[in-house]
């Protein structure tokens, strides 16, 4: 079985498509390797029977030579995807027993690829959270340990996703990313995430945190399986109003594009205090890495970086505020029966939502108030739209930009739950791309003085996804990172 878990997509691929495995041994294994590694509490649900159903149909294709470009790879979703007869709960207690009777665009079309669903992976309720702690059903935990065998956090929102990848309990794995919650993981756990550009991923049938920042996006443990993943993600959909009627090039041609002649810009706003000094370190070694790769390094300035936390820290709470409203016990969901339909509200929603989801709906809904709206939710929404300048501005001169993923490597379980600021900085890095709707990739680059994985963030222009993937490439041959971590299936625990 470790022989099968060791291989990329890309590999799984090939050897599916010579019959030297099949895709029911290849469901097989990782459903083994989901049940190896269930003390991580990555899955909250693994759909065995349906992951060899659909196995066996890849199978079938692949003989008649109708293979699509992810047939028979095993893929984990995140909760916050609806997926068509197996319960969609967001990760929250108000949701438990929901059952979609459709399925999310973006899921669909993975399984249009002929891609084969694991099961559900855990997640920060409703998306809100960067340690994956906010979850009903408990943290996950990151694979990664520390010497003193510590538990920690896998990231957030999309712990859940990375922890699985990393652990080598699924192939790929899908995430949404409203303030990092893609990139943030995938460098706590030392596997390769991307943020798409606003509107290249339909977000019909995921479930709304922030809508005007969520986005979908892929985790993969190598840059050619994400690129991989992300072609067959991405679409234009009339059912998302949002969505963009883009095309999407051929990914794997910028695999092997390289940077030489690229200008890539490094913003001098990204060095802050409180760095770990690894961090400053790796975000140095990687320039030196494209530097002799052919990219010349640019110093930019992205002057209105300081107050991106901030204003999405408005911005969010105020968009979750109004689409958790639809969360009352009358259509579907927790119900809490009291005397009066008002009582029957607040009994459900208190009932049913956690704390940090109560926290941001009740800071969302004092800055959409009267006399508040004007003086903190207008004036979220200017400072986005000078974050947004800063970036234009930027890419008139330059054809990337470098930052560091995270301000630090993953942290304790549990050090950040009753502080929530603390926890809301590990953004600091991620949340402007958010809010300026670009797309970043966090590539593993190195570990720190703890043996913990960091990753280094390439963030590009609108709908320019094909040049990360061609900088995070030469990043991922610079870095040559192989280091696995213990607790995963067909390894130690």
């Amino acid at each position: 079985m470790s022989d099968i878990l060791s291989m990329t997509a890309v590999e799984a691929r090939a050897a599916l498509d010579k019959k030297t495995i099949s895709a029911v041994e290849l469901a097989t294994a990782y459903i083994a390797a989901a049940e190896e590694t269930s003390s991580l509490n990555n899955y909250v649900a693994v759909t065995a029977d349906h992951a060899l159903s659909m196995a066996a149909q890849s199978d079938k294709r692949i003989a008649a030579g109708e293979a699509g470009i992810l047939e028979g790879i095993p893929v984990g979703v995140k909760d916050l995807f609806c997926t068509a007869g197996v319960a969609s709960t967001a990760c929250s207690r108000i949701l438990q027993g929901f059952i979609p009777p459709y399925e999310s665009t973006v899921t669909a079309n993975l399984w249009q690829a002929g891609g084969v669903m694991l099961g559900k992976l855990n997640c920060d309720e409703f998306a809100m959270g960067s340690g994956n702690e906010t979850s009903a059903y408990g943290p996950a935990i990151n694979p990664w340990q520390a010497g003193d065998g510590v538990d920690l956090v896998p990231g957030g929102s999309s712990g859940g996703s990375a922890s699985a990848v990393a652990a080598r309990a699924a192939l790929m794995a899908t995430g949404t990313d409203t303030g990092g919650s893609i990139r943030q993981p995938a460098a706590f756990c030392g596997i390769v995430g991307l943020k798409p550009t606003y509107g290249r991923c339909s977000r019909w049938g995921i479930v709304a945190f922030a809508s005007s920042l969520d986005q979908a996006g892929p985790f993969s443990r190598t840059v050619a399986d994400n690129a991989l993943m992300m072609q067959a993600m991405a679409s234009h959909d009339p059912k998302d109003s949002t969505s963009a009627d883009e095309p999407m090039p051929d990914l794997s041609a910028a695999l092997d594009a390289g940077v030489k002649g690229m200008r890539v810009g490094v913003p001098r706003e990204y060095v802050m205090d409180g760095m770990d000094p690894d961090v400053v370190a790796l975000w140095q070694t990687g320039q030196a890495w494209l530097r002799d790769a052919g990219a010349e390094l640019v110093d930019i300035s992205l002057p209105h970086t300081k107050y991106a936390l901030p204003a999405y820290y408005i911005i969010a709470p105020a968009e979750a505020s109004s689409n958790l409203a639809r969360y009352d016990g009358v259509r579907y969901g927790l119900r809490v029966e009291a005397d009066s339909l008002d009582d029957m509200y607040g009994e459900t929603r208190a009932a049913g939502f956690g704390e940090e989801v109560q926290r941001r709906i009740m800071i969302g809904t004092y800055v959409l108030s009267a006399g508040y709206y004007d003086a903190y939710y207008l004036k979220a929404q200017r400072v986005r739209r000078l974050i947004k300048d800063d970036f234009d501005t930027a890419f008139q001169s330059v054809d990337a930009i470098l930052t560091p993923a995270t301000p630090t490597a993953a942290f304790p379980v549990g050090r950040t739950v009753d502080d929530p600021v603390t926890n809301y900085l590990n953004d600091v890095f991620t949340v402007p791309a958010n809010l300026a709707g670009l797309p970043g990739i966090s590539v593993p680059a190195g570990l720190n003085a703890d043996g913990l994985p960091l990753g280094l963030q390439v963030l590009g222009r609108p709908f320019d996804e094909a040049t990360l993937y061609s900088v995070g490439r030469v990043i991922e041959d610079a870095a040559g990172f192989s280091a696995t971590p213990t607790r995963r299936a067909g390894g130690t625990s």
